[in-house]
């Protein structure tokens, strides 16, 4: 057998998607025993000491530091996983790529559409493997559609609807990380949610949005201020100081596709409901599909057939039978989790390092969200529709 790659892994972050991305470099061995590397858990930073203990002491760091310079100064470290609030992130990057250092980023590499741009342009021009956090792509039933779609399964694809609900900010004490902040995480659900459910739609149907017609929206505008350490989950206190929320809870658009599809999305982290409810539904001539993440492993599918006598949605379960689910667990109807998607997305990113080809979804890919972000903004502001105009950068 080839001798695997060994590749030094160092995290900058070590919140929720700090710990996620850690695990799975923990299980990517147990799970792809194929695989062409082997991941180092090299060094972490962090700036709370607790979570720095909890690095090195639960997960196998070699060590921790507070200060995140370090980790890209390491010449032990291959790959950097930069899982910091999103305004850091251009800063991580451009470091990160001027050190020739493999940068996996959490979405939306940067705050703003204009700093994913710059985050994107540093990491082409230096000529690094990029990759970023869209991990619902990597979903087994999700795969699956895809393939529904472009072998012509459903026929021509006539229109698309995205939604990302999530409850995560629909509670008024839920504290104001940085989350709700303008200035440490650019701009609210445009940046943190559409972006999965647009990128799904990129991914699914091979053709990016190209004009749409958009509105925002605040609903909680003030909430308790936050501790050190904590995270958006957390919640307050009616006694306790408030500070103002400074983006959006809400965005709604309706759009057009480069492959002429007529889409509709709609996001928002304060409704009372959907818990987790990232969906898609696509449509075309020959039938449809929808999917849920709050029910990954199931897929609704409906295929129209003039000698079928039954009508409706047929349940697909997901199974060994699917693209990576067996990788975990055997037989139909077993279902994966979250922490299963990321130990996927990890193990291809970390494959196109080892085989030195750009990673899909990369900077790139992350380019064509805020492009579209750029325009969901503007329309937001002109109550018009907008085209959407790539940001990149050339030289």
């Amino acid at each position: 057998m080839t001798a695997r790659k060994k590749l030094g892994i160092g995290v900058i972050g070590f919140g929720w998607m700090g710990g996620a991305h850690s695990r799975a470099m923990v299980k990517i061995p147990m799970h792809f025993p194929q695989r062409i590397f082997d991941p180092r858990l090299v060094v972490l930073s962090d700036t709370v000491a607790e979570r720095r203990d909890e690095a090195t002491g639960s997960y196998g760091f070699e060590r921790a530091v507070a200060d995140w310079h370090a980790v890209i100064d390491s010449p032990d470290v291959d790959v950097v996983v930069c899982t910091a609030p999103n305004m850091l992130h251009l800063e991580i990057v451009e470091a990160a790529a001027s050190a020739g250092k493999a940068i996996l980023c959490e979405k939306p590499v940067g705050g703003t559409p204009q700093q994913t741009a710059k985050a994107e342009y540093a990491a082409r021009k230096a000529g690094v493997v990029s990759g970023v956090g869209y991990n619902y792509r990597w979903a087994p039933l999700v795969q699956y559609a895809r393939q529904l779609i472009s072998d012509g399964t459903l026929g021509d694809i006539t229109n698309y609807r995205g939604r990302f609900f999530s409850m995560y900010g629909a509670d008024p004490m839920g504290l104001l990380s940085w989350r709700f902040l303008v200035d440490q995480a650019g701009y609210g659900v445009s940046t943190d949610i559409l972006s999965h459910s647009v990128d799904l739609a990129h991914f699914l149907l091979d053709a990016q949005v190209d004009r749409l017609v958009a509105t925002t929206h605040t609903y909680i505008k003030d909430r308790p201020l936050p501790r050190a350490g904590g995270t958006h989950y957390d919640r307050g206190r009616p006694e306790d100081p408030t500070g103002t929320v400074t983006n959006e809870d809400y965005v709604g658009m309706l759009c057009t596709f480069t492959n002429g599809v007529r889409g509709a999305f709609e996001t928002s982290r304060a409704i009372i409901g959907p818990e987790s409810q990232n969906a898609f539904e696509v449509y075309g001539t020959k039938g449809s599909i929808s999917w849920n993440f709050e029910k990954m492993n199931e897929l609704q599918v409906y295929i129209a057939s003039d000698t079928i006598k039954h009508t409706g949605y047929t349940t697909v379960y997901g199974g060994d039978r699917f693209p990576f689910h067996g990788n975990f667990v055997p037989g139909s109807a077993n279902g994966i989790g979250f922490d299963e998607l990321v130990v996927i997305e990890d193990h291809a990113f970390l494959e196109s390092v080892t085989l030195g080809r750009q990673h899909a979804p990369g900077f790139a890919e992350a380019l064509d969200f805020v492009s579209v972000q750029d325009a969901v903004l503007r329309s937001a502001e002109s109550e018009k529709w907008e085209n959407v105009t790539s940001l990149r950068i050339n030289d």
